[in-house]
């Protein structure tokens, strides 16, 4: 019997995409660093709420006008209670990922964040008691241990940003955890698209407050820059589409893609950020800590691999 061939047309398709989630992921993390450290706009929450106020307002026309993909609607207030934890979670992650990056060179925050299997691991066990084969928890350890390493050798190390950055990963962790908890049954799941519907609109709400109170008169002073160079107004609208098109670009590859593909592109993913931003920001790195990092990858990719087998 002979092999499927799929059709150059659908190769061509499927590469555009993951180009297109490379570059949107990528570049979503290179401008908020630019923004929030290189530029000077020291405001990571009222960054966020830009962020979720663009996905908010892209998805409704993604899905209520383009129907991009079929509207699910909340079919009860439990579920909306439920989706409302989620976006706080969600809050927090986004947040605290962007503050981390005004204090944190891009490369060391992403050896941090390749650490989400290890807080994954850890929530599932205590919210769900969730055990994983002993082979999963071992290829835990270079994950782990590689992170230690990369903190001991990172020369622009801050341990503020540090804190942020390890709570922002803890954060996408739990979300995923709670996420499969509180939208388990067939009548409250979201698809990605849908559920980004519903959260970013609650993003903005949480997140307004918490603008006024800790950026104080940020919406003034960001007025003020503009008249200064209106580029930047340009930058926040850019920088909040593309944040939009990592959710959008992200539910496409999934869709297109097989779990394997999209698991090897996500490891390869975070390289390619290191080494872009590397070059771009020409920021100091020690061989200690690109050895860290490595570590963290192969361990995160073994990870995969036996949780793979397992689900066999």
């Amino acid at each position: 019997m002979s092999a499927i061939k799929t059709s150059p047309s659908s190769r061509f398709f499927t590469f555009g995409l993951v180009s297109a989630w490379y570059s949107s992921n990528i570049g979503v993390l290179l401008l908020n660093k630019y923004l929030l450290s290189n530029y000077g706009f020291k405001y990571p929450i009222f960054l966020t709420m830009c962020h979720m106020s663009s996905c908010a307002l892209l998805s409704y026309i993604a899905i209520a006008w383009m129907k991009m993909v079929p509207l699910q609607a909340i079919r009860s207030r439990v579920q909306f209670v439920k989706i409302s934890a989620l976006s706080l979670i969600f809050c927090a992650s986004v947040v605290s990922g962007n503050i981390s990056l005004r204090y944190l060179p891009v490369s060391f925050n992403q050896a941090i964040g390749a650490t989400t299997p290890f807080f994954t691991a850890v929530f599932a066990y205590l919210l769900t008691l969730k055990r994983e084969a002993w082979l999963t928890y071992i290829t835990l350890i270079p994950v782990v241990t590689g992170v230690v390493i990369a903190s001991g050798g990172e020369p622009s190390f801050n341990l503020f940003g540090f804190i942020m950055c390890i709570g922002a990963t803890a954060a996408r962790a739990l979300k995923t955890v709670v996420q499969g908890m509180l939208l388990s049954s067939e009548g409250e799941k979201l698809n990605s698209m849908n559920l980004l519907l519903y959260m970013a609109p609650i993003a903005v709400v949480l997140l307004l407050p918490a603008t006024m109170y800790m950026e104080e008169n940020v919406v003034g002073l960001t007025i003020a820059l503009a008249r200064q160079d209106f580029g930047i107004v340009w930058l926040l609208l850019f920088n909040s589409s593309l944040a939009y098109f990592v959710n959008l670009t992200n539910f496409l590859v999934t869709k297109h893609t097989s779990a394997l593909t999209l698991q090897v592109l996500g490891n390869a993913k975070g390289a390619v950020a290191v080494v872009v931003s590397i070059l771009i920001f020409r920021n100091p790195v020690s061989v200690t800590g690109m050895a860290g990092y490595t570590l963290t990858v192969i361990g995160v990719i073994l990870y995969g691999e036996v949780k793979k087998r397992s689900a066999k």
